[in-house]
């Protein structure tokens, strides 16, 4: 079983940089593929960033603003979010599985953190 808990969101102007991360306690965290998900109200959960060991993913609007990476080390995944644009604004989900773009290829799931972008 995997816990996981995010950090580091809030508000920030639009143009700003967070870094939010996702602490994973539990065994065998480094044999999971880790994924950012994020949520706007009205809106479907949708992918914005995934690693594993078959590389990286990222969601079309966020290529070459966000950045995902893992220390497995240090049992944490993080999203480094730059240029944030209002419509980012949502409540970001940690989660951890097989990976994929589908919410159900996840097993795990964090509470999430809400990043809100002022305009």
């Amino acid at each position: 079983q995997v816990q996981l808990v995010e950090s580091g969101g809030g508000l920030v102007q639009a143009g700003g940089s967070l870094r939010l991360s996702c602490a994973a306690s539990g065994r065998s965290f480094s044999s999971y593929g880790m994924g950012w998900f994020r949520q706007a109200p009205g809106k479907e959960r949708e992918l914005v960033a995934s690693i594993s060991s078959g590389g990286l993913t990222y969601y079309a609007a966020v290529k070459g603003r966000f950045t995902i990476s893992r220390e497995n080390a240090k049992n944490t995944v993080y999203l480094q979010m730059n240029s944030l644009k209002p419509e980012d604004t949502a409540v970001y989900y940690c989660a951890a599985g097989t990976v994929g773009r589908w919410p159900r290829q996840y097993d795990h799931w964090g509470r999430g953190t809400q990043v809100t972008v002022s305009s």
